[in-house]
Protein backbone atom coordinates (compact mmCIF):
# COMPACT_ATOMS: atom_id res chain seq x y z
CA UNK A 1 0.00 0.00 0.00
CA UNK A 2 1.38 3.41 -1.21
CA UNK A 3 1.74 6.20 1.50
CA UNK A 4 -0.77 9.16 1.80
CA UNK A 5 0.53 11.91 -0.24
CA UNK A 6 1.97 14.69 1.43
CA UNK A 7 0.88 17.99 0.82
CA UNK A 8 2.85 19.88 2.98
CA UNK A 9 5.82 20.40 0.79
CA UNK A 10 2.91 22.05 -1.94
CA UNK A 11 1.80 24.78 0.55
CA UNK A 12 5.29 25.35 1.54
CA UNK A 13 6.40 26.37 -1.58
CA UNK A 14 2.61 28.52 -2.30
CA UNK A 15 3.63 30.29 0.85
CA UNK A 16 6.81 31.21 0.34
CA UNK A 17 6.01 32.17 -2.99
CA UNK A 18 3.49 34.75 -1.64
CA UNK A 19 5.86 35.89 1.27
CA UNK A 20 8.45 36.25 -1.99
CA UNK A 21 5.59 38.53 -3.88
CA UNK A 22 4.43 40.26 -0.47
CA UNK A 23 8.35 41.49 0.22
CA UNK A 24 8.73 42.37 -3.44
CA UNK A 25 5.46 44.86 -3.49
CA UNK A 26 6.97 46.45 0.03
CA UNK A 27 10.43 46.74 -1.37
CA UNK A 28 9.00 48.75 -4.39
CA UNK A 29 6.61 50.78 -1.60
CA UNK A 30 9.91 51.70 -0.09
CA UNK A 31 11.61 52.82 -3.05
CA UNK A 32 9.04 54.78 -4.02
CA UNK A 33 8.44 56.28 -0.86
CA UNK A 34 12.42 56.73 -0.96
CA UNK A 35 12.40 58.28 -4.01
CA UNK A 36 9.30 61.06 -2.63
CA UNK A 37 11.38 61.68 0.65
CA UNK A 38 14.42 62.31 -1.15
CA UNK A 39 12.87 64.07 -3.99
CA UNK A 40 13.95 64.67 -7.43
CA UNK A 41 16.62 66.91 -8.60
CA UNK A 42 16.19 70.55 -7.93
CA UNK A 43 17.37 73.51 -9.57
CA UNK A 44 20.46 75.38 -8.13
CA UNK A 45 18.44 78.09 -6.33
CA UNK A 46 15.55 79.13 -6.51
CA UNK A 47 14.22 81.68 -8.68
CA UNK A 48 14.66 85.21 -7.95
CA UNK A 49 12.20 88.12 -8.23
CA UNK A 50 12.39 89.03 -12.38
CA UNK A 51 13.69 92.01 -13.40
CA UNK A 52 11.68 94.50 -15.63
CA UNK A 53 12.21 93.74 -19.30
CA UNK A 54 13.52 95.94 -21.33
CA UNK A 55 11.32 97.22 -23.99
CA UNK A 56 12.17 95.48 -27.36
CA UNK A 57 10.22 96.61 -30.71
CA UNK A 58 8.10 94.11 -32.66
CA UNK A 59 9.29 91.91 -34.84
CA UNK A 60 9.47 93.15 -38.22
CA UNK A 61 9.99 91.13 -41.35
CA UNK A 62 13.82 91.39 -41.64
CA UNK A 63 14.26 90.90 -37.54
CA UNK A 64 15.76 94.49 -37.21
CA UNK A 65 13.30 97.11 -35.23
CA UNK A 66 12.34 100.14 -36.66
CA UNK A 67 14.56 103.23 -35.71
CA UNK A 68 13.04 106.33 -33.52
CA UNK A 69 13.35 109.35 -35.36
CA UNK A 70 14.89 112.20 -33.58
CA UNK A 71 12.78 114.65 -30.87
CA UNK A 72 11.21 117.89 -33.15
CA UNK A 73 13.00 120.71 -31.64
CA UNK A 74 10.86 123.41 -30.13
CA UNK A 75 12.66 126.40 -31.59
CA UNK A 76 14.19 126.73 -35.42
CA UNK A 77 17.98 125.51 -35.11
CA UNK A 78 19.76 123.32 -37.29
CA UNK A 79 19.06 120.01 -38.72
CA UNK A 80 20.34 117.44 -36.33
CA UNK A 81 21.50 114.12 -37.65
CA UNK A 82 19.53 110.84 -36.69
CA UNK A 83 21.17 108.47 -34.70
CA UNK A 84 22.17 105.34 -36.99
CA UNK A 85 19.31 102.58 -36.11
CA UNK A 86 20.29 99.72 -34.06
CA UNK A 87 20.36 96.30 -35.56
CA UNK A 88 18.27 93.85 -33.54
CA UNK A 89 18.90 89.90 -33.67
CA UNK A 90 15.90 87.83 -33.28
CA UNK A 91 17.59 85.15 -34.13
CA UNK A 92 16.07 82.26 -36.00
CA UNK A 93 12.61 81.80 -36.53
CA UNK A 94 10.67 78.69 -37.59
CA UNK A 95 7.44 78.08 -39.87
CA UNK A 96 4.88 76.25 -37.27
CA UNK A 97 5.31 72.74 -36.77
CA UNK A 98 4.18 70.47 -34.06
CA UNK A 99 6.82 68.71 -31.99
CA UNK A 100 7.09 65.03 -32.04
CA UNK A 101 10.49 64.51 -30.51
CA UNK A 102 12.52 65.65 -27.22
CA UNK A 103 15.77 65.14 -26.22
CA UNK A 104 18.14 66.71 -23.43
CA UNK A 105 20.76 64.93 -23.69
CA UNK A 106 22.94 66.09 -20.41
CA UNK A 107 20.23 64.51 -17.70
CA UNK A 108 19.39 61.83 -20.13
CA UNK A 109 15.50 62.79 -21.55
CA UNK A 110 14.48 61.50 -24.61
CA UNK A 111 10.96 61.21 -25.13
CA UNK A 112 8.91 60.42 -29.08
CA UNK A 113 5.75 60.59 -26.98
CA UNK A 114 3.91 63.73 -27.00
CA UNK A 115 0.42 64.62 -26.22
CA UNK A 116 -1.77 67.80 -27.12
CA UNK A 117 -2.48 69.73 -24.06
CA UNK A 118 -4.88 73.14 -23.35
CA UNK A 119 -6.73 74.69 -20.83
CA UNK A 120 -8.88 72.75 -17.89
CA UNK A 121 -11.61 73.70 -16.64
CA UNK A 122 -10.37 75.98 -14.71
CA UNK A 123 -8.18 78.01 -16.64
CA UNK A 124 -4.89 75.94 -15.29
CA UNK A 125 -3.14 74.35 -17.91
CA UNK A 126 -4.02 70.51 -18.45
CA UNK A 127 -1.35 67.87 -17.73
CA UNK A 128 -0.23 64.68 -19.78
CA UNK A 129 -2.41 61.30 -18.66
CA UNK A 130 0.80 59.37 -19.51
CA UNK A 131 3.39 60.03 -17.18
CA UNK A 132 6.10 58.81 -19.89
CA UNK A 133 4.50 61.29 -22.34
CA UNK A 134 5.55 64.63 -22.38
CA UNK A 135 2.69 67.28 -23.41
CA UNK A 136 2.83 70.10 -25.76
CA UNK A 137 0.34 73.23 -25.09
CA UNK A 138 -0.68 73.97 -28.26
CA UNK A 139 -2.46 77.50 -27.52
CA UNK A 140 0.89 78.85 -27.72
CA UNK A 141 3.74 79.12 -30.11
CA UNK A 142 5.43 75.33 -31.67
CA UNK A 143 8.88 74.96 -30.58
CA UNK A 144 10.73 77.59 -33.01
CA UNK A 145 8.44 79.87 -33.56
CA UNK A 146 8.22 83.33 -32.43
CA UNK A 147 7.72 83.49 -28.73
CA UNK A 148 7.38 81.06 -25.66
CA UNK A 149 6.56 77.26 -26.56
CA UNK A 150 5.47 75.49 -23.63
CA UNK A 151 6.10 71.83 -22.82
CA UNK A 152 4.88 70.03 -19.85
CA UNK A 153 5.10 66.34 -18.34
CA UNK A 154 4.95 64.59 -14.79
CA UNK A 155 8.05 64.42 -12.42
CA UNK A 156 7.28 61.20 -11.13
CA UNK A 157 3.72 58.81 -10.41
CA UNK A 158 3.31 55.99 -8.11
CA UNK A 159 5.50 53.87 -9.70
CA UNK A 160 8.69 55.78 -9.67
CA UNK A 161 10.49 58.81 -11.71
CA UNK A 162 8.52 59.81 -14.83
CA UNK A 163 9.47 61.70 -18.02
CA UNK A 164 10.60 64.81 -16.44
CA UNK A 165 11.98 63.34 -12.90
CA UNK A 166 15.85 65.03 -13.82
CA UNK A 167 14.66 68.14 -14.80
CA UNK A 168 15.61 70.18 -12.31
CA UNK A 169 19.29 68.93 -12.69
CA UNK A 170 19.05 70.67 -15.77
CA UNK A 171 21.67 74.01 -16.49
CA UNK A 172 22.26 76.66 -18.03
CA UNK A 173 24.56 75.97 -20.82
CA UNK A 174 22.68 72.84 -21.97
CA UNK A 175 21.12 72.02 -24.95
CA UNK A 176 17.55 70.63 -25.91
CA UNK A 177 16.61 69.93 -29.22
CA UNK A 178 12.74 69.06 -30.20
CA UNK A 179 12.12 66.94 -33.77
CA UNK A 180 8.94 68.68 -35.78
CA UNK A 181 6.39 67.13 -37.75
CA UNK A 182 7.89 68.92 -40.58
CA UNK A 183 11.09 66.87 -40.51
CA UNK A 184 13.12 70.02 -38.81
CA UNK A 185 15.11 69.91 -35.77
CA UNK A 186 14.78 73.23 -33.33
CA UNK A 187 17.83 73.62 -31.19
CA UNK A 188 17.58 75.59 -27.90
CA UNK A 189 20.06 76.72 -26.00
CA UNK A 190 18.75 76.82 -21.72
CA UNK A 191 19.05 80.18 -20.21
CA UNK A 192 18.43 78.85 -16.33
CA UNK A 193 16.33 76.72 -14.63
CA UNK A 194 14.62 77.76 -11.60
CA UNK A 195 12.36 76.91 -8.78
CA UNK A 196 8.64 78.77 -7.92
CA UNK A 197 6.28 78.29 -5.42
CA UNK A 198 2.67 76.46 -7.59
CA UNK A 199 0.80 79.74 -5.58
CA UNK A 200 3.19 82.51 -7.10
CA UNK A 201 3.44 80.49 -10.67
CA UNK A 202 4.81 83.04 -13.15
CA UNK A 203 2.45 82.74 -15.81
CA UNK A 204 3.41 85.97 -17.98
CA UNK A 205 7.08 84.60 -17.99
CA UNK A 206 6.14 81.23 -18.66
CA UNK A 207 2.89 81.37 -21.27
CA UNK A 208 3.08 85.45 -21.89
CA UNK A 209 4.22 87.06 -25.46
CA UNK A 210 7.04 89.16 -23.80
CA UNK A 211 9.68 87.64 -25.59
CA UNK A 212 11.96 89.12 -28.63
CA UNK A 213 12.85 86.01 -29.61
CA UNK A 214 11.91 81.95 -30.09
CA UNK A 215 11.62 80.17 -26.61
CA UNK A 216 11.30 77.13 -25.10
CA UNK A 217 10.06 75.97 -22.04
CA UNK A 218 9.85 73.09 -19.82
CA UNK A 219 7.79 72.96 -17.10
CA UNK A 220 7.07 70.18 -14.28
CA UNK A 221 6.56 69.82 -10.42
CA UNK A 222 9.03 70.03 -7.57
CA UNK A 223 10.42 71.24 -4.50
CA UNK A 224 9.20 69.30 -1.35
CA UNK A 225 6.07 66.46 -0.98
CA UNK A 226 3.25 67.57 0.46
CA UNK A 227 1.62 64.01 1.38
CA UNK A 228 -1.54 65.56 2.93
CA UNK A 229 -2.42 66.65 -0.44
CA UNK A 230 -0.44 64.07 -2.63
CA UNK A 231 1.29 67.09 -4.94
CA UNK A 232 4.70 69.06 -5.31
CA UNK A 233 4.76 72.15 -3.42
CA UNK A 234 6.79 74.10 -6.52
CA UNK A 235 7.10 74.24 -10.16
CA UNK A 236 10.99 73.32 -11.88
CA UNK A 237 10.58 75.43 -14.97
CA UNK A 238 13.67 75.53 -17.40
CA UNK A 239 14.02 78.73 -19.92
CA UNK A 240 15.81 78.00 -22.86
CA UNK A 241 15.82 80.07 -26.54
CA UNK A 242 16.24 78.77 -29.92
CA UNK A 243 20.02 78.55 -31.33
CA UNK A 244 19.55 77.07 -34.38
CA UNK A 245 16.83 75.51 -37.04
CA UNK A 246 17.68 72.59 -39.29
Amino acid sequence: MNPPTQHGGRRGALLAAAATVVLVLLAGVVIILGLRHQGPPQPVAAAAPAAPAPATPAPGPTRSGPGAGAAAPTTPTTPTAKAPVASVDLGPIMRGSAPVRLDVPSIGMHSSTFVDLGRAADGSIEVPTDFAAVGFYTPGPTPGQFGPAVIAGHVDSHQGPAVFYRLGALRAGARISVGRKDGSTATFVVDRVASYPKARFPTTEVYGNTTSRAELRLVTCGGSFDDRSGHYVDNVIAFAHLVSAA
